[in-house]
């Protein structure tokens, strides 16, 4: 019997990730897995060894071009248009010549699996009905209806909030978690960080020259805080993306740059490359200008200050939807360093707020195991 062809659909750096830890867990079966990232390189698939089917490239916006039209002009110029046709000729081609298409992202795969002539699944990231209040549904009629077509065999949306809203017009919706907190275990590596110590991680994002802007920002901050916080030393750590450097962060911000660390007067942050499930574990606060990092430090009941951006992606707009998108847990500052300031001082010193952060993020982002779960559903469905 011929192996089953699953294509892999996503549509940025975000759902990149999320899709591999799927097909991660997928890759333990008999599966021929492919993959077309929409937005980027995929390395995060690649990395795992799948096929890429069509060409693939970064543009200017890194697929924030919903945040603000000239971005979309500046890929548009950088050849957008063409990389789209190419890709879209692939689908075209190939997906009749698969057993299932898993769309992992927003409408804009979800619409790409439904032309794709097969049968499809889908993974939504970027809707959620906490965006709303709680109130149904984020999703609109004609992604409904999308959802409702009989090639479409299964939805598994971002939370449980959600799944049960979807549910009274898209009953194949379930609700199995979201991937985005598998895969967040420490490794084991030291962290030389002070037992009495009351630890900040510093998540500036993971794009340039974005991410070193607004680190700026996130330093001022840092200068307005005490040397001590609730009568203990601050320890400050910077988790740092892999295509940022060392010697770019200390010439940007203008720090002054040491073995692993940059300074400035009595005031050191630390940078950690590679260890950033244990940076997550071990901070008690995140002050963060970023977005799935956010969303995964909240999940793990931490609290989380952040301050609008110049983007493309971190702007106001983006930092208010995720402070609606995940309550309490995120406090959006727009008042200048020394209100986040104050405000992180305050949150540390309310046990009783920091309980309802903890409960908050736990069922704002779900338990770990989405993507095995995910993955068992999608072998029951394509087989």
């Amino acid at each position: 019997m011929a192996r089953k062809r699953l294509l892999c659909l996503s549509n940025g750096h975000g759902e990149d990730q999320i899709a591999a830890r799927i097909v991660r867990a997928l890759q333990a079966h008999d599966l021929e897995i492919l993959a077309m990232p929409i937005v980027g390189e995929g390395s995060a698939l690649r990395q795992l060894g799948v096929p890429i089917v069509a060409p693939t490239r970064t543009m200017p916006s890194g697929g924030f071009i919903y945040m603000d039209v000239r971005e979309f002009l500046r890929d548009l110029r950088e050849g957008l248009g063409r990389l789209t046709l190419e890709q879209w000729q692939v689908l075209r081609q190939l997906g009749p010549r698969c057993d299932l298409v898993l769309a992992v992202g927003d409408i804009v795969v979800l619409g790409l699996a439904w032309a794709s002539r097969a049968p499809y699944a889908f993974v939504g990231t970027a809707k959620s009905d906490y965006y709303l209040g709680g109130k149904p549904s984020d999703y609109k009629t004609w992604e409904r209806w999308m959802m409702n077509r009989p090639r479409c065999r299964a939805i598994y949306p971002r939370d449980g909030l959600t799944a049960r809203n979807l549910r009274t017009w898209v009953p194949r919706a379930v609700d199995l978690g979201n991937p985005m907190m598998d895969q967040l275990e420490p490794l084991g590596a030291s962290l030389d960080i002070p037992p009495d110590a009351v630890t900040i991680l510093l998540l500036p994002g993971s794009r340039s020259p974005e991410a070193y802007r607004n680190l700026v920002r996130i330093l001022a901050v840092v200068e307005n805080l005490p040397q001590d916080l609730c009568g203990r030393p601050l320890h400050i750590l910077c988790a740092q993306a892999t295509g940022l450097t060392d010697a770019e962060i200390a010439r940007e911000t203008g720090w002054k740059l040491g073995p692993g660390q940059i300074s400035r007067g009595p005031r050191v942050v630390h940078l950690e490359r590679e260890r950033f499930a244990e940076c997550l574990h071990r901070t008690d606060l995140a002050i963060a200008m970023a977005g799935t990092a956010t969303e995964q430090c909240v999940g793990l009941g931490k609290p989380v200050v952040t301050l609008p951006g110049e983007g493309p992606q971190f702007t106001y707009r983006f930092a208010e939807a995720q402070t609606r998108l995940l309550g309490e847990s995120v406090r959006l500052i727009t008042d200048g360093p020394e209100a986040a300031a104050r405000c992180i001082e305050r949150l540390l010193g309310d046990e009783h707020g920091l309980e309802r952060i903890r409960h908050n993020g736990y069922v704002r982002m779900g338990k770990p195991g989405a993507s095995s779960r995910i993955a068992e559903h999608l072998l029951k469905v394509i087989g």
